[in-house]
């Protein structure tokens, strides 16, 4: 979490871009990353200049040659605005004729991850006065410290959720990384979001590895598993591609696995691949059947996204495979036959473990719908026995369109790292602690701890028998289940109450003759 002078070094770049005339935050954002991309490609160059002085040459190539030197930020950062514009608008008499941005289309594979996503990246930046503004800021930003760096991505990428233009939003931090923590991955797994957006699952899986378990970076087969292979994710907008992987590389995950394109769609075979699923998918729109993967429409024929990436998350995970996916509440009590299909083949086929039903308000101000974390494991066998079910009432911020923070910044972390200690501070305001205190105890329940549970559908953590979720239509809305006690309030009788007015009554006209006769 950044503070402080960044975050106001932050807010300065964006007040800029916003006061330059570009007011849309993507466009803003994707500027920002492309800007940034640009002075790191410098840095390497140093890096390896600084290598062949010192040891006579270097292992790796140089990203610049002695003819592009005018288009490495070192170079025109300390131009006057005029000329730094043209470096970036008009073709320079070098080796390619390359403006400083075509430059960096031109990397493709060799530049990274990123680069590859160049293709249709549009320099957007209108005027000299404001490319120089943005250049001078972001060079005094610390972007050498992975961890910095990653936070004030990450806190820029939150302007997105500030501003709320084009539909454009994302999955609260917090619920992400609640999701992350319940899933705990594993030094094997391999980690795929299907609905990519910014990275946001990736990165918080990726931080969760690098808080918990950073002796496995010990390891060179850890290590090459995490570079190569754990983080995998689908995005079909290419900006969001773009800023995902920005994302991912300034959080150290360099060469992620992404793909391009809609996960739903015919050209996306993938099967039993990934052994953890995070998602947040679409909740709107609807596909023609001639668009989607033939397969996806086996376990149920529908057209609805939110269920078709249900079909695909469960045929793209191995058997074993864990998934905590974001659905509306729909998908829990939908009285379609694809919907109940869906959730038989969870109940029935697969291991559906917990259900966790959040407030409307957790996607305020931009979405009021309901939702709920599903949270399975796909065995193509069964093993659904109990489901966990969670009222979640408070998440630790407002449920209003302001969505404040109700706790402070310190108790909304220890909701993570001492989530037995921080109880008594969030009660009322943040359930995140209990949540992931009653999951994790779950597995190690008795039978008889496992009675008292069922019995427990007053509460808000409860289980429900599969028995009684066939029994009611494979129903998985909490309201189906959960129990209200209705207290008897005994009122005063009429009698009673009309003696009360009387009494108060005589005792008002008794101080107004008092404060008459003082008046005399």
């Amino acid at each position: 979490m950044i503070t402080g002078e960044i975050k106001s070094q932050i807010d300065r770049i964006w007040n800029d871009f916003w006061t330059g005339g570009i007011s849309n935050p993507l466009t803003v954002i994707e500027q920002f990353t492309y800007l940034i991309f640009l002075k790191q490609l410098d840095d390497k160059q140093i890096l390896i200049e600084k290598e062949t002085t010192i040891l006579g040459s270097s292992l790796k190539k140089n990203i610049y040659s002695a003819a592009q030197s005018e288009l490495r930020w070192s170079s025109f950062k300390d131009k006057d605005p005029e000329l730094m514009y043209q470096l970036f608008t008009r073709p320079q008499v070098n080796i390619d004729n390359l403006t400083a941005f075509d430059f960096m289309k031109t990397l493709g594979a060799t530049g990274g991850k990123f680069s590859e996503y160049m293709k249709g990246a549009t320099f957007m930046i209108a005027t000299p006065k404001l490319l120089d503004k943005v250049v001078q800021q972001i060079d005094k930003l610390p972007l050498n410290n992975k961890d910095t760096k990653g936070d004030l991505y990450e806190y820029m990428l939150g302007k997105i959720a500030e501003a709320g233009t084009n539909g454009q939003f994302r999955t609260p931090r917090h619920i992400i990384r609640m999701m992350v923590d319940l899933l705990a991955p594993k030094k094997d797994d391999t980690i795929c979001d299907p609905s990519l957006g910014t990275a946001g699952f990736l990165v918080a899986a990726s931080e969760y590895i690098r808080e918990t378990q950073p002796d496995w970076f010990l390891e060179k087969d850890f290590r090459e598993h995490y570079n190569t292979q754990m983080f995998n994710g689908m995005e079909i907008d290419p900006s969001m591609m773009r800023i995902a992987s920005m994302n991912l590389q300034l959080h150290g995950i360099e060469t992620p696995n992404l793909m391009g394109g809609s996960a739903l769609a015919e050209s996306n075979d993938t099967t039993s691949k990934y052994s953890v699923i995070l998602a947040n998918p679409p909740f709107k729109g609807a596909l023609d059947y001639e668009e989607v993967e033939k397969s996806l429409l086996q376990i149920t024929k529908t057209k609805k996204t939110e269920l078709l990436f249900l079909s695909l998350i469960l045929r793209m995970l191995k058997l074993g495979g864990r998934a905590a996916v974001i659905v509306p509440d729909g998908v829990l009590f939908g009285s379609s036959t694809a919907h109940k299909n869906l959730r038989k083949e969870l109940v029935d086929n697969q291991q559906l473990q917990g259900v966790i039903s959040m407030p409307s308000g957790v996607f305020k101000p931009y979405a009021g719908v309901s939702t709920a974390i599903l949270l399975f494991t796909k065995t193509n066998s069964g093993g659904t026995d109990n489901v966990w079910f969670y009222d979640m009432k408070a998440d630790g911020y407002s449920l209003d369109d302001k969505r404040n923070l109700l706790i402070s910044e310190e108790a909304l972390e220890q909701c993570f790292t001492e989530p037995e200690n921080v109880l008594q501070g969030t009660a009322g305001k943040c359930d995140i602690p209990n949540i992931l205190l009653d999951w994790n105890k779950i597995a190690d329940l008795s039978s008889s701890a496992v009675a008292d549970l069922v019995e427990a559908r007053t509460q808000q953590s409860f289980l429900v028998p599969k028995a009684d979720i066939v029994a009611n239509d494979y129903d998985l809305s909490i309201n189906r289940y959960k129990e209200t006690i209705y207290e008897e309030v005994h009122y005063e009788k009429p009698s009673a109450l009309i003696a009360d007015i009387k009494s108060i009554d005589a005792k008002r006209q008794a101080a107004i003759l008092e404060l008459e006769n003082m008046l005399g």
